[in-house]
């Protein structure tokens, strides 16, 4: 199968990794073309391929993208992310006609909780406040009393009555991090999780800081080694004040403050590209180097180029879901700092 470039006799192949450097221009430049033709803003998750990133008018966590898709005036938004980032695109932003590159680039913490499962722990809880991780299904959010993003989860719960019981999801280890620093009792976390995150393991993180030893550290609270980070901290085999539980949005932020010369990042290792963009001076090194999300692979630049040119994939959430959705979202953002997502 090839994608044809409109304008010029040039073909690419779908093995794009094999593309020439005349062939990645011709690729980069129609793409802007049709962009400009079809009044498209491309945005690109931050854990997307380099050359993706690299093509987007935007690059950033979910919910960032999704307020700047909200924000633009192009009638057409191209999310280069998993499917629930389009949706979350979509909810804010109905009036816009909303493409994924691949419909199928799912996402393994999405998919552990579905809305009938959520609505069966509300009712084993009655009164409890549902808040939930942005990373969810338009469905789920529809359920939610409160959406959070990895950067204000502990804002949000912290905004919730003491005493009212608060079922959290669907992350655990996003969860545990939100008990740890609230030191609430009542909060009941969804046992959920990122497959990519959870395998960056406490064996990982300890081999590698045993192995830069003057390096700071950070750390997403979706990872499985985010306890142990803090274990290690605590015991002093490793700097609390070099230890950093960020989001995807907070890394950046840290990075471009950081004055160490070396950064050891727990996360997925797309992120790295825009971290040495952002700081080509310091030398950042996955916990776990083979941290990739397939899903987030799936959007590859001839499916982008295809997106653009036949209309593939089209994004669409029902009316009601997206007005309750929406209004998990909003409450989130009334409570103050909308955060930096993922």
């Amino acid at each position: 199968m090839t994608a044809t470039i409109n304008r010029t006799d040039i073909e690419l192949s779908d093995d794009w990794r094999s593309w020439t450097p005349d062939e990645q221009d011709h690729w980069a430049r129609e793409v802007r073309r049709l962009a400009a033709e079809k009044d498209a803003v491309i945005l690109a998750h931050n854990y997307q391929l380099p050359m993706i990133q690299d093509i987007a008018d935007h690059v950033g966590d979910s919910l960032a993208l999704s307020r700047l898709a909200a924000a633009s005036d192009r009638g057409t938004i191209v999310f280069c992310g998993v499917h629930f980032m389009a949706e979350t695109a979509k909810i804010l932003s109905p009036g816009k006609r909303v493409l994924i590159p691949d419909a199928a680039a799912g996402c393994s913490l999405a998919d552990t909780i579905n809305a009938d499962q959520l609505r069966a722990w509300k009712a084993e809880h009655p009164g409890a406040v549902v808040v939930s991780y942005v990373n969810t299904t338009a469905e789920v959010k529809a359920e939610t009393d409160i959406c959070c993003t990895s950067s204000n989860a502990v804002e949000v719960v912290r905004s919730i009555d003491p005493d009212t019981e608060v079922l959290f999801g669907p992350d655990q280890f996003l969860g545990a991090h939100v008990r740890r620093q609230t030191g609430r009792s009542n909060i009941h976390v969804w046992l959920g999780e990122c497959h990519v995150h959870a395998d960056i393991s406490p064996s990982d993180l300890m081999a590698t800081v045993r192995a830069h030893p003057d390096a700071e550290l950070f750390v997403h609270p979706e990872c499985g080694c985010t306890t142990s980070a803090l274990w290690m901290a605590g015991r002093g085999e490793f700097p609390r004040e070099r230890t950093h539980i960020l989001s995807t949005g907070g890394m950046l932020d840290a990075a471009r403050t950081t004055t160490g010369t070396a950064v050891l990042v727990a996360t997925e290792i797309g992120m790295l590209h825009q971290l040495h963009k952002a700081r080509p001076d310091v030398t950042f090194t996955p916990v776990n180097p083979k941290a990739a999300c397939p899903f987030m692979q799936m959007i590859t630049p001839p499916k982008l180029l295809r997106s653009l040119r036949e209309g593939t994939d089209e994004v669409v959430v029902d009316a009601d879901t997206a007005e309750r959705a929406r209004r998990a979202v909003e409450r989130m953002i009334a409570i103050g700092r909308p955060g930096g997502g993922e």
